[in-house]
């Protein structure tokens, strides 16, 4: 290549540059509720756990510095914010270079296709700037956490001897007493053992300021591990079973969020709507009864939550949808197949009609509800006749947003043997014609917004000049020309063009935000 004057050489990029690209690629793709994205919530103080586990003498207190990179859903997110928030007292504080880090972490997702080997081409990348590093006489541990690692285990250290740590979801509250036996001089520790304790009991509370830097939504994780047992998937096996955290436990963690400037909260759970927490009163809660708890604390704006199985959408869930204000009109109820035999291989203790009468139901309940869905096309013994099933119930119910995969097997899980696997061919055309579907009521969902007027909390910032990016209460992204001083506020907008995959708006009447908007550190 001719450089002219104005031009300078291109350079090989370093190793580090290498690895921080493709770490930032991945964070930049965005789908559905596996984003890679960072949020951080926290649990109340609790400095007895840390001298409990004897790592906190053993670590000392230099500045070190962690690079979390997340993969998947909303859960993960909530993870890595609080092993950020582990790290924090044994001397780690966050960085967004991985060049800079002396500990690098991989908090993984089991769900898309492929995961495993995805991880593994990771830690390739990683060993190159471990060599790089201890070449120019610095250290990098390297650990791998989350579904991936608590499915590959001892595996995950013999194919990638690089690894030091591996500890599955459950285990991450014991990072300090982990990061101590390396300091010992231990490699390819693996922890992905179903701990007796209570990891919440064992998690720190994180410092004011971060809660404040991770901006006003935030998740809070209410319920974990799933007992259903539907034949395509690993969480039984990766996330336990069903768990629920006690009522004042959430309502605490809940409480500090608030005080740190969280104003959109979404509860989370692999089963959330399965929640059944002991109660202040000693009596076991259901999901609705919380979300009228968390809606009486001042200050808290929005609320969320997700993932819901059918099953367990009761009337005093649907009904909180009706009286709770506080309470977003938005629901993630998946039901992953419109046909009845494949429902039934699947295991998903529901039929297409079950499921229908449930969202007529919730509609009556709340008339301006937005639906998504997840679907799985192609799963194993799918024909013709049952992917139309699953477009019928597309069209029945006219979903806001859905989520669409092909079946991939994962190891360990029924399905994964079933012998009537779907050519690849077929799925990749059904997914589309699904995806071109749900896209059909996705844009009309959007352009009926058009003319409304909706309350928006804009907490990103646009690509051009000037533009902020909100939260709908239906969860789209609104796209409005707004002063800076509006980051981090709510504002009353008007949509002006609906497209299909968000908004765009003014703001009425160019009105600053009320009083409990813009918030200030």
């Amino acid at each position: 290549m001719t450089f002219g004057a104005n031009q300078t050489e291109l350079k090989a990029p370093t190793v580090a540059e290498q690895v921080s690209e493709t770490l930032d690629r991945d964070q930049n793709k965005s789908q559905d509720g596996h984003r890679d994205i960072k949020s951080g919530v926290r649990e109340p103080a609790r400095p007895s756990a840390m001298r409990e586990s004897g790592a906190a003498s053993t670590i000392d207190d230099t500045s070190r510095k962690v690079f979390i990179k997340t993969y998947g859903c909303q859960m993960n997110v909530y993870d890595s914010g609080r092993m950020a928030d582990v790290l924090a007292p044994a001397g780690y504080s966050e960085t967004d270079e991985v060049a800079d880090a002396d500990l690098v972490i991989l908090n993984t997702c089991h769900i898309r296709e492929k995961a495993a080997e995805k991880v593994y081409s990771e830690l390739g990348r990683l060993r190159k700037l471990r060599d790089q590093k201890e070449a120019a006489g610095g250290k990098l541990l390297i650990g791998v956490a989350g579904c991936v690692a608590q499915a590959e285990g001892e595996e995950m250290v013999r194919r990638a001897p690089v690894v030091d740590l591996v500890f599955g979801p459950q285990s991450y509250h014991r990072l300090p007493e982990l990061l101590a036996r390396t300091s010992n001089g231990a490699r390819g520790i693996v922890e992905t053992d179903f701990p007796v304790e209570d990891k919440f009991d064992a998690l720190p509370a994180a410092e004011k300021k971060k809660t404040i830097a991770r901006g006003r939504t935030a998740f809070l994780t209410v319920q974990e591990g799933c007992d259903k047992f539907c034949a395509f998937c690993v969480v039984p096996y990766t996330r336990g079973s069903e768990f629920s955290r006690p009522v004042s436990r959430v309502l605490s963690e809940a409480r500090t969020l608030v005080e740190g400037g969280v104003a959109e909260m979404t509860l989370l759970g692999q089963n959330v709507n399965a929640y059944h927490g002991q109660g202040t009163d000693s009596e076991d809660w259901s999901l609705g009864r919380l979300l009228h708890a968390l809606a009486d604390i001042q200050g808290l704006e929005r609320l969320r939550y997700t993932t819901s199985h059918p099953r367990d959408m009761d009337d005093e869930l649907i009904e909180a949808h009706r009286d709770i204000e506080k309470l977003m009109p938005y629901l993630h109820l998946p039901v992953q197949a419109g046909s009845d035999r494949i429902l039934d291989a699947m295991n998903r203790q529901h039929d297409a009609a079950t499921y229908l009468k449930l969202i007529e139901t919730i509609r009556k309940a709340r008339p301006d509800i937005a639906l998504s869905s997840d679907f799985i096309v192609g799963f194993p013994g799918e024909t013709e006749e049952d992917f139309e099933a699953t477009l019928a119930i597309v069209d029945e119910v006219r979903y806001a947003q859905a989520y669409s995969f092909k079946y991939s097997p994962r190891p360990g899980t029924p399905a994964a043997g079933n012998g009537e696997q779907v050519p690849e061919d077929v799925k990749t055309e059904r997914l589309a014609r699904l995806q071109a579907r749900i896209a059909t009521h996705q844009l009309g969902f959007n352009k009926k917004c058009e003319g409304e007027a909706m309350r928006v909390l804009f907490d990103r910032r646009g690509k051009r000049d000037g533009q902020l990016v909100g939260r709908s209460p239906y969860l789209q992204s609104v796209y409005v020309t707004a002063p800076e001083t509006l980051f981090g506020a709510f504002a009353d907008v008007r949509v002006i063009n609906g497209f299909a995959n968000s908004l765009e708006a003014v703001l009425i009447d160019g009105k600053q935000p009320r009083s409990e908007g813009a918030h200030h550190s």
